[in-house]
């Protein structure tokens, strides 16, 4: 029988002290949910684009605070990284113009800015691959999250290109 994937609408909130330190804290917050909610996604790419994301609310965000949030719509995850910072008058509200979103607009399926009553959020998607096994921890594997497919299956083209080599 297939493992049970997240289907429905999950979601938690994480608010992050703004301070260097929020990035781990995300970082690991991201891992346990995927891990928890057994979310076919590769967690080393959804670690790194959120890490991407909070450095970025803590570096230029005002406030003392970055809220994270993460949920699992329609065969996606998705993460929201939030901050209080002002918006000017005249910048349209899905403004996805940005600093250092190079590598989420390289790895995410899809992601996009909106302003919020606070100031703005910053979000990332990534789809499902129904072909990623995921691992529990256990002694002899510990820290292992996921394996990679078995050896035939095609694996997402655009993290091998960024990781510098190419599709079969």
């Amino acid at each position: 029988m297939a493992p049970t994937r997240p289907t429905e609408l999950h979601q938690c909130r994480f608010r992050l002290t703004r301070e260097p330190t929020a990035a781990a804290e995300a970082r690991g917050q991201v891992r346990a949910v995927i891990r928890a909610w057994k979310v076919p996604v590769d967690p080393d790419i959804a670690v790194l684009l959120t890490s991407d994301l909070v450095t970025s609310a803590i570096m230029f965000g005002n406030g003392e605070t970055v809220m994270l949030v993460i949920r699992c719509p329609r065969g996606h995850l998705r993460i929201d990284v939030s901050r209080s910072m002002p918006i000017a008058a005249d910048e349209p509200a899905g403004n996805q113009t940005g600093r250092g979103l190079a590598l989420v607009a390289a790895l995410s399926t899809e992601w996009g800015s909106f302003r919020t009553p606070a100031g703005k959020a910053v979000y990332f998607t990534l789809a499902f691959q129904p072909d990623l096994h995921i691992q529990e921890k256990t002694p002899t594997n510990e820290g292992v999250t996921w394996q990679a497919p078995p050896s035939g299956v095609r694996t997402n083209a655009r993290v091998q290109a960024v990781a510098g080599s190419r599709a079969p």
